[in-house]
């Protein structure tokens, strides 16, 4: 079996990587920081790839991974890889105009402890980019009966984090008219797992970031008279660092392939992919700031800017421990 990217996949990472090299440079990320409009330009160029949500997770990973190797901005991510999903289990009408990209939305799930399984209380945290898309799609109810209620100008409050190139809310979805729609479970849960692997997409590019930045400083950061990239310490630290994200790479198109094909693999492999990813952003985090010494703590590198969207990732939708602990409860129910 041939595992390489068609030529039609080629041509789609090539494309995603011009695009957003040209329209998503560091100094838009930066300004986001104290502007959210900021991303407004970048997002007229994103919704003309919407349409991404209905294909194969696979060709939506290669884009993801574009977008985390330059840690963009704005509504994408939760239209495409949350709302549009949402939105097309339930048959909403709503559908075409975000998949047309006239519609930003989002999509409200945890609960107040944070974890993404549909529930009752109507307080939903960690909701991305709730203050500036079009609108919300609450999944409540509980896990066996899952709801969706599409909703506009509910209450908001921003949650803080480290990551200011993806931003979270709490929002007080008690407001929200009715009535709901009945959502299939298992199709809730496919969902979650498209979104799991869609989030390790992104952790792959911002991981290719920090290693490629790391061994580029490491070629011509001098200390002894020599590149400290020939220092046998360096050395093992870069190659622990490629072979994590390496193995992540495998982990995450591994997952999307079997989510394409409707593998009965495709559950661990969802668990697996995030896992991965997330521990490979964690240690490049790590090391790259070690290996670039005292300039990666200045504000003025950009080191801290993927530094934070890697940890925060990491954390987002489940961290690596609690994707080993469903990873677990699988296999042993297997």
């Amino acid at each position: 079996m041939d595992f390489a990217l068609t030529e039609e996949q080629e041509l789609l990472r090539t494309t995603a990587r011009n695009l957003l090299s040209r329209e998503c440079p560091i100094t838009l990320v930066r300004a986001h920081i104290d502007d959210r409009g900021a991303a407004d330009g970048l997002w007229g160029h994103l919704r003309q790839w919407t349409e991404l949500a209905q294909g194969p997770l696979t060709d939506l990973c290669l884009f993801l991974e574009e977008m985390g190797a330059v840690l963009a901005p704005g509504p994408f991510f939760p239209t495409v890889v949350l709302l549009a999903p949402v939105l097309e289990a339930a048959g909403h009408d709503l559908l075409p105009a975000v998949l047309a990209g006239e519609l930003t939305g989002t999509v409200a799930m945890a609960g107040p402890d944070g974890g993404w399984t549909p529930g009752p209380d109507p307080i939903k945290t960690f909701v991305p980019e709730a203050d500036r898309v079009d609108v919300v799609a609450v999944v409540g109810g509980e896990p066996l009966l899952p709801t969706l209620t599409v909703a506009r100008g509910l209450p908001v409050t921003p949650q803080p984090t480290v990551d200011s190139t993806r931003r979270l809310a709490q929002v007080d979805t008690s407001a929200a008219p009715g009535p709901a729609t009945d959502l299939d479970p298992d199709v809730v849960a496919n969902v979650l797992e498209r979104a799991h692997v869609a989030v390790a997409a992104e952790l792959l590019g911002t991981t290719r970031w920090l290693f490629d930045a790391a061994l580029a400083y490491a070629k011509v950061r001098r200390q002894f008279g020599r590149p400290i990239g020939s220092f046998q310490a360096i050395q093992h630290k870069l190659a622990n660092m490629a072979l994590a994200r390496e193995r992540a790479w495998s982990a995450v198109y591994y997952a999307a392939m079997t989510l394409d094909a409707g593998d009965p693999d495709r559950h661990r492999a969802a668990h697996v992919a995030k896992a991965a990813a997330g521990e490979a952003a964690k240690l490049n985090a790590k090391d790259a700031i070690q290996i670039h010494g005292g300039v990666g703590y200045t504000w003025e590198h950009d080191l801290h800017l993927f530094i934070k969207r890697a940890y925060a990732s990491e954390h987002f939708m489940g961290t690596s421990g609690w994707h080993h602990e469903r990873l677990g409860d699988l296999l042993i129910r297997s």
